[in-house]
């Protein structure tokens, strides 16, 4: 899988996210969000460091409102984990790296 973030959209989130085939992180963000970019380094590590174990993606909710509507994302950075194909987990805000791993059930 991809040694960094993947961009996803209202197009390809079912296919990328809804049917792979192994756990997903979504980073929901936006380009203006300063708590995103707090986030965003974390999310390019996980993805680094757990690329043969799960997917990571980043979706912009600006140019994405459909898909973060659908997922009742009110708040940024929002953080979601789907496994096969529906939501596991969620986290709202910054989060440092060894919370994420753990909710990812990651070593």
């Amino acid at each position: 899988m991809s040694k960094k973030p993947i961009e996803v959209n209202d197009g390809n989130f079912r296919r990328e996210v809804l049917k792979s085939d192994v756990p997903v992180l979504v980073d929901f963000w936006a380009d203006w969000c300063a708590p995103c970019k707090m986030v965003a380094p974390v999310v390019e590590k996980i993805a680094r460091e757990y690329s043969d174990d799960i997917k990571v993606t980043k979706l912009d909710v600006d140019k994405n409102q459909s898909t973060a509507s659908r997922y009742n994302v009110m708040s940024i950075p929002t953080l979601l984990i789907f496994e096969d194909g529906r939501e596991k987990d969620r986290i709202v805000g910054y989060a440092p790296k060894n919370k994420l791993v753990a909710k990812l059930g990651l070593k």
